[in-house]
């Protein structure tokens, strides 16, 4: 129908274009006014038909670009959504990412006070414990050194005195 349309339109133009101009006067000419009432009858017949064909192309085309706008709005508004739960997943594992390694690190910290504790206690102990292993020995060998002189050493191997003597001494 659209070509028709344009078919009957160029036969206007030609039908003008061709026409015989009016004797002294080039913008005026002469044309068969049936044939070109009949054209334009045609044309009218013809026009109304396109246009609300035209008319329902553009209603379709209206809706096809609403639908296609809606459907990029609704895909852009899942992707955004999509987008700021991935952020959020994101942001809560940096969290506890971050504070798993404030923990292993608090825990490391405190694993060296507690040794470091540790070994200080254990050198205080081994400390005392090394001045009275020595006061021992320095009582043992004055307690020594008191027998002596009590005592003369013994010379065949047997003594004057019995173990229960000494004993009573140190009472």
């Amino acid at each position: 129908m659209e070509n028709h349309a344009l078919d009957i339109i160029d036969m206007l133009y030609t039908m003008i274009a061709e026409a015989w101009g009016v004797p002294l006067s080039n913008d005026k000419c002469m044309v068969e006014r049936d044939k070109a009432l009949n054209l334009l009858d045609d044309l009218k017949a013809v026009l109304p038909s396109d246009l609300s064909e035209a008319r329902r192309l553009m209603i379709a085309r209206d809706d096809f670009i609403s639908g296609a706008r809606r459907e990029a709005a609704e895909i852009k508004s899942a992707a955004e959504e999509e987008a700021r739960k991935l952020v959020d997943r994101e942001s809560i594992y940096l969290t506890a990412r971050q504070k798993a390694e404030d923990t292993l690190r608090d825990s490391e910290q405190k694993s060296a006070e507690v040794r470091r504790a540790a070994g200080e206690y254990l050198d205080d102990a081994l400390r005392k414990t090394e001045d009275a292993v020595a006061q021992a020995l320095e009582s043992v060998r004055t307690v020594r050194g008191q027998i002596r002189t009590v005592v003369p050493p013994v010379q065949d191997g047997k003594a004057d005195v019995s173990i229960r003597d000494v004993e009573e001494m140190a009472l």
